[in-house]
């Protein structure tokens, strides 16, 4: 082990700042080298999403010596904007992860210690509420805990600035360079909690937050006659699985008008480790099952599932006498093609209509925009980039309208009121979109299919190239690293025809080298476009270690498209180290 290694498990182990308990769980493993490399071989990496991590003590851990020490980072970055960022202040938000309401305590008093106004939730809320409520009340920034869709063992730490939108480049950049200049234990200035609450410094936020974002919600509502036309059979099964979803999401399919809501009564119990489940993702449809019997007990045709933060929304439905999954894409593509459809018959289609979504999401989405006169834009992933987008249109003479933003991974967001994925919003939205459906005795499969006969035949796999321990950052290095040092002639046997490197910036076509520009540049993305249409995308996670890979396929038949599908999928298989 790296005597570096042993110096700084050394320092904490010595450190005062540790309660009895934290010292015994990091003394207990003074044998142990692979244990301790493991928690120390390097600090968690703050970039634009933030921080996220495995619970437990050390540096590369969450903990609350390492929100302690992000916190003190990014006060010095609101204090450096001036007084009057500090008396706007911050939002304060978590979920319902173990140790999320502790560490999110824990990050509003490091605030209150630097002279920020806080605004802390009084329980667990939806991560879009937290958008919601920093552009609501002017703050200058704010905080999320939580580690979204992970396993039960993460937490995690997600900053907000004034907008809404998680932290610009820029920022994020400025707290982690922060965070290296000052030390995890010493440099910390924090207030006593009740003393701060007391002093006014902390103040409480909930009820009053709840209604005025409920408001903003339902002001999406398009058709709430065609809910009212169904409401005697229209069934919903939901499920928050243990997370924040719990309360709003039923409330506001309630107040849409759905008369018969079935929660998951044993996943409607708020608890970190998820005891019903091995993942708390709603992309996984293994973790429906709960849900599935529920809904075949009261003949629903739709289930809902929230994850543990309420940003991500996942949809089954009936499919003959089984449930299937709506994916992320189908769902986005279901949604965009509704609410344009839903407008135009209800008048209320803005001018200049626009729709955003992600690079690696859907192609089918462009071509609904497209055929029904609505401008599509693209951005790398993540909605910090759609916000960046959406904050352009607003400085436009004739500003673009915004009806729909989404992205694969079962994020969608809606409205001037969040910059973030929401899924209250979007339960909401689909339930309407469902019982529009339910009404001419269609499901959303009937549906999906449907835009498939009338747009073309379209399919989407996302890979994942886990690369764990310590050595797994560095094949995801080597292998992107790889891929443009020998440019990909061929993918599966069907040819390149142009490259595209989001990093560089630069289009390559195999054999005459750069031959243009793509409209975006800085981030770590391989896009290949193929001779029979299809794309295949590479580039690495973000939050955790691996690569991933997107495969976009189009085709004449849908078993065409299915086996352009499974051949590119195989082909990704051959990158793995």
């Amino acid at each position: 082990m790296d005597n570096k290694i042993r110096v700084v498990y050394e320092k904490w182990l010595d450190s005062p700042a540790l309660s009895e308990g934290e010292w015994k769980e990091l003394h207990d493993i003074r044998q142990d080298e692979k244990e301790i490399e493991s928690r120390f071989f390097a600090p968690l990496e703050f970039g634009t999403a933030g921080l996220r991590g495995i619970m437990g003590m050390g540096t590369n851990r969450m903990n609350i010596h390492v929100i302690r020490h992000a916190t003190q980072a990014f006060a010095n970055v609101i204090k450096a904007e001036g007084e009057e960022a500090c008396k706007k202040g911050v939002v304060v938000c978590y979920d319902c992860r173990l140790n999320s309401d502790s560490f999110a305590r824990e990050a509003a008093c490091v605030m209150a210690g630097n002279g920020i106004f806080v605004r802390l939730f009084d329980d667990l809320r939806p991560t879009p509420e937290l958008s919601f409520a920093i552009r609501h009340y002017g703050a200058c920034a704010g905080i999320n805990i939580t580690a979204s869709h992970n396993p039960k063992e993460y937490n995690g730490y997600k900053v907000y600035w004034s907008d809404g939108a998680q932290l610009p480049p820029q920022h994020a950049e400025a707290i982690a360079k922060g965070m290296e200049a000052i030390d995890t234990f010493t440099d910390i200035t924090a207030m006593d909690y009740d003393q701060a609450v007391a002093q006014g410094k902390i103040v409480l936020i909930g009820k009053e937050t709840d209604e005025a974002f409920l408001t903003k919600v339902l002001a999406q509502a398009i058709d709430k006659e065609a809910v009212a036309q169904v409401a005697d059979k229209f069934q919903v099964v939901y499920t928050p699985f243990h997370g924040a979803g719990h309360l709003l999401v039923p409330e506001a399919l309630r107040r849409l008008g759905i008369r018969h809501i079935h929660p998951v009564p044993e996943q409607m119990v708020m608890d970190g480790s998820f005891p019903t489940v091995d993942s708390p993702n709603p992309e996984n449809p293994e973790g429906f099952y709960l849900a599935v019997d529920l809904a075949r007990k009261v003949d629903s045709d739709l289930i809902i599932g929230t994850d543990p933060d309420s940003d991500r929304v996942g949809v089954m439905v009936r499919d003959g006498d089984d449930y299937v999954t709506i994916t992320g894409n189908q769902m986005g593509v279901l949604l965009l093609d509704y609410i344009i459809q839903a407008r135009k018959s209800t008048g209320t289609m803005p001018e200049n209509p626009a729709f955003l979504t992600t690079i690696v999401t859907t192609m089918m989405a462009r071509d609904v925009a497209e055929t029904n006169g609505v401008h599509a834009d693209e951005t790398f992933t993540g909605f910090k980039f759609m916000a960046e987008k959406l904050a352009e249109y607003e400085k436009m003479e004739h500003p673009y309208h915004y009806l729909l933003a989404f992205e694969e991974s079962y994020g969608y967001m809606m409205g001037d009121y969040v910059r973030d994925k929401d899924a209250v919003t979007a339960s909401m939205m689909i339930a309407e979109m469902a019982a529009w459906y339910f009404q001419k005795g269609m499901t959303l499969k009937d549906a999906i299919n449907a835009l498939y006969e009338k747009y073309g035949y379209y399919g989407e796999k996302t890979l994942n190239l886990v690369m764990p321990g310590l050595d797994g950052l560095e094949k995801m290095r080597a292998l992107m690293a790889r891929l443009r040092e020998e440019p990909l002639g061929e993918i599966g046997g069907t040819e390149v025809i142009l490259q595209r490197d989001y990093q560089t910036g630069t289009l390559s076509v195999a054999g005459l080298g750069v031959v243009g520009s793509t409209p975006m540049a800085g981030s770590n993305v391989l896009y290949y476009e193929l001779a029979d249409g299809c794309s295949f995308i590479v580039r690495p996670s973000g939050t955790e270690p691996k690569i991933k890979i997107y495969i976009l396929a189009k085709a004449g038949t849908q078993a065409e498209c299915a086996a352009r599908v499974e051949k590119y999928a195989a082909f990704a298989e051959t990158l793995r180290p």
